[in-house]
């Protein structure tokens, strides 16, 4: 076998040509499977707030708005998210060369011969780049995961680099980078931090003398705090109030002023943001689920990386190959704690920081997908968090392939065998025939690629967008759209300040709503003036009104003092106009409130996304609203049935018309039967929408007595149910109409806690 000993004679100069090289090749692999587009969850607030130069939601992650920003302005591609999402590529990329890099490091102590090194750093190039949640996210910017993905593994190679001379010439100066760039990681994502306890501790093993050189130390908590320096921007340009500005970290209500911004007022609301209270996420100490359950969170997603098994079809394969890549980097650990102890000093306890006390820290809830067995009797996360372990998956795939490397020199030396002379010690090392023909075991590594490609591969997805202008267009022009969630309150803030789509509309998120900066935020956004050309069909040849002014009638510091909510404890009336609701006994947030402000005032036509389900109803107000499409509008006095407006069970009161005219021009519907997969079924809420949309309206039409629309407007609803493993939703071919329900994200939210 080889030996761990450097021979003198061994060309130890790191392959940086071949290292670029590979991540060029895996940059191209995501440039042919790139979105054009946004996507679902937080992909359309972060690539909004890019562009905007806005602050997306708590801590605010100011790093990557700075590069986003840089990114969504350069004439890279064709559209703004498609040059957001080439920065997600970009730093995965990255990322798969810095492990390259290190496993060829690893492999100098063990193999003579280059080819031998770069065969090993391209294997983990391979399987860490098409795990399936490294391929997924990086070929959409969801958030900011790829940054810090990049930032670590720059981190972990100047790391190892230090580790093999901690007292050369450039050891110190590796150290203050090493800082720097944590610092600034910090800056993008809190995981920036992650590598700085490896680091610590291979700095004890190697050198722990160091510890003791203040100068040096000092040097590297000024480079720390140096490279977190872009979190001073946030209270800046929370003053100018961007069109995004989640958590609004200033005292500065009236522009930028130095007066409030060095005040305890903006340092408070800053330390608000900066430690995500509006979040109230409990102590470590607080477990959300049992650590063996979280574990097994751990795995669930593990299991994924190798075959994303979206359809549930092939578990015992998934499963299988699971154990393979686990055992594989277990072995490659062990093997790179033998063979070259000094980056392992390094590389093992960040890999113990990634994997277990990643899953300790993170304290998550049962995950959506786990345990389903045991249905909603635990507490369950609204998605699936695959993603917080990216880190974890792609440095995984460095011990996976000394692993699958150790496998192939045990095999080749079986099949032949011949004494070599390395420096002064004579070893027993395969042939090359014994290479050769065993070489088919390296197959394995290729197994990720073809087994995720269809899972994450986003090439010509748009339907994220299409709905987000679907939902916009079936709102009337000046109109208030009442939201609950991240995947119907997103995606609109994309569709309007990077498409510039129906800016006229005002989205109310009721989530948000519980806050005081996003009422804060509500009030200042001006009314911007509707583009009849540019509009829905449905909405041409009337002349709209522009409103004046905010959405209610309120000062920012009378909506700051609105309660987080109040007890009813007896039937409320609520009237507005016409409108005489009953309001039954429940705790009233507030957000509730706010709607039923905005009602009450009646400056804007009140609208509610289908998403929120019965929400209106909630509220009282079942008599008042009419279905149009994806939206429920909310009329100034009680419905009259007539010919072309009917009430289903179910349902409520349908406007056949103007529903059948929205639907006509809807354009998701197509993109999701092109797309023809759902791989997050957290989501699927979003294609059922329009499956029972166009299944209400198919119904309608058939009262209504016009059976061909009826029959096109179902064969709609059963295009988008196939294409999303929604088709059993339908018994047969006179199915009872599917039940108003909606998954996942897209459900009514517990209270967010807002600043005391």
């Amino acid at each position: 076998m080889a030996s761990s000993a450097l021979s003198p004679t061994l060309d130890t100069r790191p392959s940086y040509l071949a290292a670029a090289i590979a991540g060029v090749m895996v940059f191209l692999l995501y440039l042919i499977t790139l979105s054009p587009e946004t996507a679902m969850w937080d992909t359309s607030e972060y690539i909004a707030a890019a562009y905007t130069l806005g602050i997306p939601h708590p801590p605010g992650n100011p790093f990557f708005v700075l590069i986003g920003r840089v990114a969504s302005i350069l004439p890279i591609a064709p559209t703004v998210a498609m040059r957001v999402n080439l920065l997600a590529a970009i730093s995965s990329s990255v990322a798969a060369a810095m492990w390259f890099l290190i496993t060829e490091r690893v492999l100098v102590g063990w193999f003579e011969q280059r080819w031998q090194r770069i065969a090993g750093g391209a294997l983990a190039v391979l399987i860490g780049a098409t795990a399936f949640t490294v391929w997924s996210q990086s070929v959409v910017n969801e958030k900011v995961y790829t940054i810090s993905l990049a930032g670590m593994a720059i981190t972990a190679w100047l790391t190892v680099r230090w580790c093999d001379d901690p007292d050369g010439p450039a050891a110190d100066r590796l150290l203050v980078l090493i800082a720097y760039i944590c610092g600034l990681g910090y800056a993008n994502h809190m995981a920036g931090l992650m590598a700085a306890p490896a680091v610590g501790l291979s700095v004890l093993i190697r050198r722990p003398r160091t510890l003791l050189r203040w100068r040096l130390l000092l040097a590297c908590a000024g480079a720390l705090v140096l490279g977190g320096t872009p979190f001073a921007t946030q209270p800046i340009r929370a003053a100018h109030n961007p069109p995004i500005n989640e958590g609004d970290p200033t005292a500065c209500r009236d522009g930028l002023k130095l007066s409030c911004t060095f005040s305890k007022g903006t340092y408070d609301a800053f330390m608000y943001n900066f430690n995500r209270g509006q979040y109230g996420k409990p102590e470590l100490s607080e477990r959300q689920a049992p650590f063996g359950a979280q574990i097994g969170m751990w795995w669930l997603y593990f299991r994924w990386q190798w075959i994303r098994d979206f359809d549930g079809v092939r578990p015992g394969l998934q499963g299988s190959l699971a154990a393979i890549f686990l055992v594989l980097g277990i072995l490659g650990g062990w093997v790179h704690y033998r063979r070259d102890p000094r980056s392992f000093a390094f590389f093992g306890p960040l890999m113990f920081t990634l994997t277990l006390l990643l899953i300790y820290y993170m304290n998550f809830k049962y995950g959506y997908s786990q345990a389903p067995e045991l249905g909603e009797s635990v507490p369950r996360e609204v998605r699936d968090r695959d993603y917080f372990y990216l880190w974890s998956f792609s440095a995984w795939a460095v011990w996976a392939a000394l692993g699958l490397t150790f496998v192939w020199e045990s095999l080749a030396a079986i099949v032949g065998s011949k004494k070599v002379q390395v420096g002064t010690e004579t070893l027993e090392l395969p042939t090359t025939r014994g290479w050769t023909l065993t070489s088919p075991v390296l197959l394995l590594a290729f197994v990720p690629l073809f087994g995720n490609w269809e899972a994450a591969s986003r090439r010509g997805e748009t339907d994220t967008g299409d709905f987000a202008i679907d939902l916009l267009n079936g709102v009337e022009p000046y109109g208030v759209l009442v939201t609950v969630g991240d995947n119907d309150t997103f995606p609109l803030w994309y569709a309007q300040e990077v498409l510039g789509v129906r800016k006229d509309v005002l989205v109310a998120n009721t989530s948000l709503l519980n806050t005081d900066w996003y009422t804060r935020q509500l009030l200042r956004r001006p009314v911007f003036d509707y583009d009849s050309l540019a509009g829905p069909k449905a909405y041409r040849g009337k002349a709209w009104t522009k409103p004046s002014g905010p959405p209610f009638n309120m000062t920012l510091a009378e909506a700051d003092g609105v309660p987080l909510g109040q007890e009813l404890t007896q039937p409320q009336l609520f009237v507005a106009g016409n409108i005489r609701a009953i309001i039954q006994p429940r705790f009233l947030a507030r957000a509730d409130i706010f709607v039923l402000k905005m009602i009450q005032d009646g400056k804007r036509s009140m609208f509610f996304s289908r998403t929120s389900g019965g929400y209106p109803f909630e509220l009282g107000l079942g008599n008042y609203v009419l279905t149009q499409g994806l939206t429920r509008k909310l009329l100034t006095d009680t419905i009259v049935g007539s010919k072309d407006v009917v009430q289903l069970q179910g349902e409520g009161w349908v406007d056949i018309n103007r529903m059948k005219a929205i639907a006509a021009e809807f354009r998701a519907p197509e993109s999701i039967a092109r797309k023809n997969k759902w791989v997050d079924r957290a989501s699927v809420g979003i294609p059922y929408l329009y499956v029972s949309t166009n299944y209400v309206l198919a119904e309608a039409l058939s009262i209504q007595g016009d059976r061909a629309a009826s029959e096109k407007a179902f064969a709609e609803a059963m295009k988008v149910a196939r294409a999303t493993g929604l088709a059993d939703l339908f018994a047969g071919a006179e199915p009872a109409p599917p039940p108003p329900i909606v998954s996942g994200d897209s459900t009514r939210k517990t209270t967010v806690p807002v600043r005391p």
